[in-house]
């Protein structure tokens, strides 16, 4: 309980802490057991480490450069519109290991290819940016739980991000979470009271 009472955002990371690749691909694979929309695990991360790869971030962000020049790294968050293409493994691997039963498994890579004539980009993205902010919350809490801290950054050029990374079209930015070792905690924040956001029907 304490790391969902104790993660708060950090703007300012010990730039001289590196996280290594190996721990960094160990937090970024628990995160992604968050969960999404079919299990189509639409979202991808592209992790934005190297001085060259900051430099030209930094030409569509809208400030957020304390997070930029000290972090470890700064993960865009996109989801892919070509998730559909995924389908036969996510489900074939699923059958292989007893996890899905064969009728199952074919099902649902039917069902995939139904929805991949009918979804449009519209409900791609809305898909993308929900399975996008689930994996973002994952991220953060798994960092923290790792002893690292985090920053979501929504202020940025969506559309001129991609050109900036190199990106393809297929992928729409969702979020930018950045994470690193704190130089100074987060600040505290007050939540509004639960009788202020929740109804009981």
């Amino acid at each position: 309980m304490n790391i969902f009472l104790e993660r708060k955002s950090v703007r300012n990371y010990d730039p001289n802490h590196k996280i290594s690749r190996e721990k960094l691909t160990e937090i970024l694979k628990e995160a992604y057991r968050a969960p999404s929309s079919m299990n189509m695990q639409s979202s991808r991360m592209f992790v934005i480490e190297s001085d060259e790869a900051k430099a030209q971030l930094k030409t569509v962000l809208y400030g957020n450069e304390l997070q930029l020049s000290t972090s470890s790294a700064m993960i865009l968050i996109a989801s892919d519109r070509q998730k559909f293409d995924y389908a036969e493994k996510i489900y074939n691997t699923a059958y292989e290991k007893g996890i899905m039963p064969l009728e199952v498994r074919d099902r649902q890579i039917n069902n995939m290819k139904i929805h991949r004539e009918k979804f449009t980009t519209e409900i791609l993205d809305r898909d993308g940016y929900i399975d996008g902010g689930l994996l973002a919350m994952q991220l953060m809490l798994v960092a923290k739980s790792h002893g690292y801290d985090t920053c979501a950054i929504g202020g940025f050029n969506r559309k001129e991000i991609n050109k900036a990374l190199n990106l393809p079209d297929r992928y729409t930015p969702v979020l930018i979470i950045s994470i690193g070792k704190a130089m100074e905690p987060g600040f505290d924040s007050i939540r509004l009271d639960i009788e202020d956001t929740t109804k009981f029907l």
